[in-house]
């Protein structure tokens, strides 16, 4: 995967989405079926197998700057044409200039990656952890379900903040303003009143249901 410290700039295909972020790291599977992203996926796995991942914002039907690229690892041929891809994020890119439009949308990009720090984040990255198990507690004993964090679950600060913030739930323009920080101390510090609102609001749920009960 190309870096900033390599090629920093290059053309990519592009695939906006509605209210989809994809993060560095995290899996995105997709079904493929309009007629000009099957030409740029069959054109793609004759290439590198990446292309750019943009959310689009369906309020404002607009198509955010900043993305996350996209690694093909599996694919399915469906009939008439039509496909299942797994793809794997990688690196975030800014979008410089459109160069074409048809038959699917080309950018010319620039990658980036967090600012270094010399902060040491594992505090951080622990609190935000802390605060994720209390919010699976409470969510299980509200809906009478078992519902457990994973095993693999990120032990590195940007990792983790990653992966926390794929997996809030139908909030896109949030997690776009994650994607785009490029302070892993600020992500993490985010996620932890994200995550503190959400606790606060389900314990109060939970009292509630535990009184009527």
């Amino acid at each position: 995967m190309e870096s900033p410290s390599s090629i920093a700039v290059r053309e990519l295909p592009l695939f906006p989405l509605p209210k989809v972020v994809l993060f560095p790291g995290r899996p995105l599977p997709l079904h493929i079926f309009e007629f000009r992203y099957r030409i740029m996926m069959n054109t793609i796995l004759e290439t590198d197998s990446r292309f750019g991942v943009l959310m689009v914002d369906p309020v404002e039907s607009k198509v955010a700057q900043v993305g996350c690229c996209a690694e093909i690892v599996h694919f399915q041929r469906l009939p008439d044409d039509r496909m299942k891809i797994l793809t794997m994020g990688q690196s975030r890119f800014r979008v410089l200039e459109y160069v074409r439009e048809k038959p699917y949308l080309v950018g010319l990009v620039e990658w980036f990656e967090d600012q270094p720090t010399s902060e040491d984040l594992t505090p951080k990255a622990q609190e935000v952890e802390r605060l994720l198990q209390d919010v699976v507690l409470l969510s299980a004993k509200l809906t009478d379900q078992k519902i457990e964090l994973p095993d693999d679950l990120p032990k590195l600060p940007r990792d983790l903040s990653y992966w926390i913030a794929s997996n809030l739930y139908d909030v896109a323009s949030e997690q776009q303003a994650l994607l785009e920080m490029r302070d892993t101390g600020a992500r993490l510090a985010r996620e932890a009143e994200i995550l503190k609102s959400t606790r606060n609001h389900l314990a109060a749920r939970t009292a509630l249901k535990d009184a009527l009960n």
